[in-house]
């Protein structure tokens, strides 16, 4: 009689346990990740831990540089913080294309551009015309030492403000440790030229062109239709930083044009970090929150409508 009530309380805790964890996944509302990737645009040894900014620092995880053992861990994490829909790009376009097929309507399919020309680019159209990609970038020129204005990337803003695609630009201080990178190619005032040329293009910025601060503000003060997200400085740099940072933007009124990404690149545990980053924010307040999530994301992609917005957001947009 002991062993068979034994047997029954291991069973009935270990219901409870999952019912519980099943129950927390429910009742995360939606989030939206404006910034994931199917890998690395360099590579690097499987298990390297994750990037961390100042030197000298340690990161944490392990890097995961399969591509299917990759996405089922990034399938996974977003299944466990209830992420509907990811940004997703990658060098590899094969990779990304898997990805979408694994996961049908989970995935909003985008090159990574580290090169511009027109070559590549003649290669791009026809993606985009049979539907196999629906966005642009990461366009990450910088990492080469590339600024957003330069005139290699004309034809590429002009071909996204035709289609109406949403596009991400790497334009800030920091990046990945590349030979040509230069961080005075990422300042956020050099997209003054892209935006002017470009009234149409729906553009946002990763890591909200961290440490550009108030050349990001004013960039985004004077021009309405630029939105950018907290990806990578939400687990990279440390958490004061990013909060300072993220205050900022809060106190100057932006709170309704930042978006939330993880910049998931070959460390899928970065999206819980992420998520959490905003989640533990003591000075943002649940609305805010949800901005950041989902909200600011629902109107920059002209989905169908955001939950603080009860009229259907796409029929009252006017180009």
């Amino acid at each position: 009689m002991k062993n068979l009530l034994t047997f029954f309380f291991i069973i009935f805790t270990g219901l409870n346990a999952y019912s519980q964890e099943d129950l927390e996944v429910q009742a995360r509302p939606p989030i939206i990740d404006m910034h994931m990737h199917t890998g690395l645009p360099h590579e690097v040894p499987a298990g390297t831990p994750a990037l961390c900014r100042p030197e000298p620092c340690k990161g944490d995880g392990q890097a995961t540089v399969n591509s299917v053992e990759l996405m089922q861990k990034t399938l996974a994490a977003m299944d466990r913080y209830n992420i509907i829909k990811g940004f997703l790009s990658g060098t590899d376009w094969a990779a990304v294309q898997d990805w979408t097929k694994e996961a049908p309507g989970r995935f909003i399919a985008s090159p990574f551009i580290l090169k511009a020309g027109s070559a590549e680019l003649a290669k791009l159209k026809p993606e985009y015309m049979s539907g196999r990609f629906k966005a642009m970038g990461e366009i990450g020129t910088q990492l080469n030492g590339v600024p957003p204005n330069d005139p290699s990337l004309i034809p590429y803003f002009k071909l996204a403000e035709e289609l109406r695609l949403p596009v991400l630009i790497h334009t800030l201080g920091i990046g990945p440790y590349m030979p040509h990178f230069r961080s005075a190619a990422g300042d956020p005032l050099l997209l003054e030229e892209v935006l002017t040329s470009h009234p149409k293009l729906r553009l946002f910025v990763e890591n909200a062109g961290y440490p550009y601060r108030d050349e990001m503000i004013a960039m985004m003060y004077q021009y309405p239709q630029l939105y950018v997200d907290v990806s990578t400085i939400t687990w990279v740099i440390p958490r004061t930083a990013f909060y300072d940072y993220l205050k900022a933007f809060m106190r100057a009124g932006l709170g309704k044009r930042l978006m939330f990404g993880s910049d998931q690149m070959v460390w899928p545990e970065k999206i819980g970090a992420a998520v959490e980053a905003i989640e533990q924010a003591p000075f943002l307040t649940d609305e805010q929150k949800r901005d950041i999530f989902y909200n600011n994301a629902v109107r920059f992609l002209l989905l169908e409508d955001a939950e603080d917005d009860p009229v259907k957001y796409k029929k009252n947009h006017k180009d």
